[in-house]
């Protein structure tokens, strides 16, 4: 099965846009192998424009040239991949983190180059051409690359076939395709024909949807087709947005099951925006991380952390190795919300080997809160408890109570 757990890895979008290299990548990539690999960090992906040779920032260069080859498919700008060079692809950068013993992932738009379609290239392996497959009337509101494709015809299917079988002979762990999964119902045929190129391409491929909302009355479809999906558009650091993620994760979580994740988006922790600013740093306070962490473990969303890992501080790093936290995703099922309020939520999730159960209490209000989860709420009397992110014990024979800094969380492990 794929994604039996929920992928957890780093994402270049958060602080390098469009603009990322080779370069920021493998020392990405090897910090991961250092710092965090022995606590389930694995995927290293490369977000939008890769093949976009004059990329700088987060903004998207409209109508640019991009780099392709003679089928249409995109291929990584040399000047950024020196690796992918003489037709290499992203074989050598794959490889390389391969080497590392981790996973390698990369970005794609739904859909294929209007460049592709404009000078009538062939698909590979296939009787028909990308202007065949092209849909001029099916263009992203954001980024105006690509073309849909006219999914009815066979030509659609050859041309996704045919990226997908790139991808598998670069080496590609996990694809992230984007204005896709909140465009239903006119990309319901296309995440299909994704999903099954993906499936059909001799490799192993994690297939992620963006953006969100993704609609939760397509969550069956979504769990058939994905493997993670976007339940939220890009989510940043912004306290707003994490507060209104409670709402979000209280309507997916019970979808949430080995091989289909809802997604809440990376992870803005640490260094972001690098190539704005290189100083530039989440406006997250730690308070406010802890409440992410605990709520995407408890929700248990797949983890893909946003921030240029070479410049983590401590507090940084320990946020992302605390074990005991990072392990609710993978231990427990069925969390869920017990009750949320403007001011506060108190989540639990049992654990699978029926051994315990999580239970996560947040402030959300603007002030110093006691928060309480009483005894009577919870269907079996548990007699000790140990805080996840302290590591300090507590007595969990009346309940639970604590008092919590401002947009703060505690997470509990019950026995």
């Amino acid at each position: 099965m794929l994604a039996k757990y929920p992928p957890m890895g780093w994402n270049s979008w958060d602080c390098y846009g469009a603009a990322v290299t080779e370069r920021e990548v493998r020392q990405n990539a090897d910090y991961m192998a250092q710092y965090l690999k022995p606590y389930g960090w694995e995927y290293v992906v490369v977000d939008i424009q890769w093949y976009q040779p004059t990329a700088i920032n987060h903004d998207y260069e409209a109508f640019s040239q991009l780099v392709m080859d003679e089928y249409g498919r995109l291929l990584p700008a040399e000047n950024r991949f020196p690796s992918a060079a003489n037709g290499a692809g992203f074989k050598p950068l794959a490889d390389y983190v391969h080497s590392l013993g981790l996973k390698f992932g990369i970005h794609i738009m739904r859909g294929l180059p209007r460049m592709a379609a404009h000078r009538h290239l062939p698909i590979k392996g296939s009787a028909y051409g990308c202007h065949q497959a092209a849909d001029p009337n099916s263009i992203c509101a954001w980024n105006p690359d690509m073309y849909g494709l006219r999914c009815e015809r066979e030509a659609a299917r050859d041309y996704y076939n045919s990226i997908f079988a790139l991808y598998a002979e670069w080496g590609v762990d996990f694809v992230k395709c984007d204005d896709i999964a909140r465009e239903y119902p006119h990309c319901r045929r296309e995440i299909e024909l994704i999903s099954e190129a993906s499936r059909s391409c001799g490799r192993d491929i994690v297939l992620s949807l963006s953006p969100g909302p993704a609609p939760l009355e397509q969550a069956e479809h979504l769990k058939k087709y994905a493997g993670m999906w976007r339940i939220t558009d890009d989510f940043w650091d912004d306290w707003r947005l994490l507060k209104g993620m409670f709402e979000r994760a209280e309507k997916w979580c019970i979808h949430a099951a080995p091989g289909h994740w809802p997604d809440a988006d990376m992870l803005p922790v640490g260094a972001l925006r690098q190539c704005s600013d290189p100083d530039d740093w989440t406006r997250f306070t730690q308070a406010e991380q802890r409440t992410m962490m605990t709520l995407w473990g408890m929700m248990r969303s797949p983890l893909m952390i946003g921030a240029e890992m070479t410049k983590n501080d401590a507090f940084t790093l320990e946020l992302l190795t605390n074990a005991d936290v990072l392990n609710i995703g993978r231990e427990s099922f069925c969390g869920h919300p017990l009750t949320t309020t403007e001011e506060e939520s108190i989540w639990v999730a049992p654990r699978q080997d029926g051994n315990g159960l999580y239970a996560a209490l947040f402030n959300l209000s603007d002030a110093e809160k006691t928060v309480t989860l009483p005894a009577e709420w919870l269907n079996q009397t548990y007699t000790s408890a140990t805080e996840l992110w302290t590591k300090q014990p507590a007595d969990a024979a009346n309940g639970l109570k604590v008092k919590l800094a401002p947009h703060d969380a505690a997470v509990y492990l019950l026995r």
